[in-house]
């Protein structure tokens, strides 16, 4: 076995097709199937079968996926150990964001100061829902990632960096426009534009209607903040985002903002790695320079470990400074 197939291997299991896996690995479809039928001839078994619409891991396979990625780990771990002995300068790190607000903002003012601290470092920068970087994360493929909390899977470690409250918004040509609050049930009435499914924004806030008890009318789901920003102020619809993140926008009158009655959905951003894995220097100066931009008051927690609801007093408090 070749660390190249067991890396096409996990692509394809993940990603759930050979085009799909292929992109992800950067070859053609006819590279990465040449491998995944040398790496069956190999072992002597079939790994996936093929359906309709993507491949399906067979008994082999699962076992086989276990294995494979505690592989790439320990390999990733050991180029990263020795790449370290060449002095602290040196080193790779593969960085994630789940956030368009940071890639644009935060994440620029820490790469810079990373280039001071470690001058021959290579870094590379990637984009993704928070599940999909996880999953990136735990195929070895990426060191960290920054994501919306709470991630649940296992092997993964967090800290939280920051937290948001989600609001919503409008264009100022909006029938409402002068409102300063709005309801559950008025929302439900709108032509919503949300972030795309998958992403724990978009959980919290269906999570929200669905206790209320209303059903929404989604007009657009969209991958980008803003891209949801840019729909709304052309008056396509509402849309619910951190508050944040559009901060800038309603100040200057491009965007109306209401508070959402009864919701205290608090947007958590927080920075993800392996539990327990190897953390080389330049990993370390990394998330030591994201709590440093974040405000230093980041805390640990296990993807495991529950976070508290906010009280009803610490909410208004939060809606008193903002």
């Amino acid at each position: 076995m070749e660390i190249r197939q067991l890396r096409a291997f996990v692509a394809i299991a993940e990603s759930g097709t050979f085009t799909a896996g292929a992109q992800r690995v950067h070859v053609t479809q006819a590279a990465i199937s040449m491998q995944i039928r040398q790496l069956e001839n190999e072992l002597g078994a079939r790994l996936f079968v093929r359906a309709p619409r993507r491949v399906i891991l067979t008994e082999a396979g699962e076992h086989l996926m276990h294995r494979a990625r505690l592989i790439l780990r320990e390999h990733d771990a050991a180029q990263d150990e020795i790449a370290e002995l060449a002095g602290a300068e040196k080193g790779r790190l593969r960085v994630g964001s789940a956030s368009a607000m940071v890639t644009t903002e935060q994440l620029p003012k820490i790469l810079r100061e990373l280039r001071k601290l470690h001058a021959l470092a290579e870094v590379t920068v990637g984009s993704g829902t928070s599940e999909a970087l996880v999953q990136q994360i735990l195929a070895g493929e990426m060191d960290l990632a920054f994501v919306s909390m709470p991630v649940e899977a296992r092997g993964i470690q967090t800290e939280r960096l920051n937290e948001d409250q989600l609001v919503a918004i409008a264009s100022p040509r909006h029938r409402l426009a002068k409102q300063r609050t709005v309801s559950a049930y008025t929302l439900a009435g709108e032509k919503l534009i949300l972030g795309e499914r998958g992403g724990n924004t978009r959980r919290l806030i269906d999570q929200f209607f669905a206790q209320a008890g209303v059903t929404l009318s989604v007009a657009m789901e969209l991958s980008r903040q803003a891209a949801i920003r840019r729909m709304v102020e052309e008056d396509m619809g509402v849309g619910i985002v951190p508050f944040q993140s559009v901060r800038e926008e309603v100040e200057k009158g491009r965007l109306v903002r209401w508070w959402i009655e009864g919701a205290h959905i608090n947007w958590e951003l927080g920075i993800a790695r392996l539990s327990g894995g190897y953390e080389s220097p330049i990993m370390q100066s990394f998330i030591r320079l994201a709590r440093k931009h974040f405000g230093g008051d980041a805390d640990e927690s296990s993807s495991k470990k529950s976070k508290s609801k906010p009280t009803a007093k610490a909410a208004n408090k939060s809606l008193a400074r903002r």
